[in-house]
């Protein structure tokens, strides 16, 4: 009887193991060929080729409107960027990260004399202790966890992200 209820036991433990949604999932699909966030719609796609993927409602900086500029304003950039690094310890659940400042972004900061910021992610809310509705970012691009879990699946590093105003 007690060897039968270990066994049990186990399996069930076993069972509820294979059926938790673990942060990292996989994704067996056409390739992300690009990404395009439309800022004004709130909205990011994942396209292959001229095929979208996925779509996903999102949020913004504070300052949505109009490209970063400096560090502190806000402002999602706007251009074409590359995603340069897949964060799996992000605070915000996970994270990619998002090639800004580019040269261009730099020379202009440079001769305002002011720092560009950095640290321009997609990533989702974890930790973050805000509201979660409308946009609230320093810049970023944020969705849920959820999504954020099949994105971070979806994209590698080299992926270029189009970022439209």
């Amino acid at each position: 009887m007690r060897l039968t209820t270990i066994l049990l036991a186990l399996a069930l433990a076993f069972g509820l193991a294979a059926c938790g949604s673990g942060k990292f999932r996989t994704y067996n699909g056409p390739e992300v060929t690009s990404i395009q966030v439309h800022k004004a719609a709130r909205k990011m796609y994942l396209l292959h080729n001229d095929k979208v993927l996925e779509q996903y409602d999102i949020a913004l900086g504070f300052a949505p409107i109009g490209h970063k500029q400096f560090e502190g304003d806000g402002k999602t950039p706007e251009g074409a960027y590359q995603i340069n690094f897949r964060n799996p310890d992000s605070d915000y659940h996970l994270s990619l990260k998002i090639s800004y400042p580019d040269e261009n972004d730099r020379a202009f900061a440079d001769e305002a004399g002011k720092p560009t910021g950095g640290d321009i992610f997609i990533h989702g809310h974890s930790n973050w202790k805000g509201r979660n509705k409308g946009d609230w970012t320093a810049g970023c691009i944020a969705v849920t966890d959820r999504e954020m879990e099949v994105i971070y699946s979806m994209v590698r590093v080299g992926t270029i992200i189009y970022i439209l105003p």
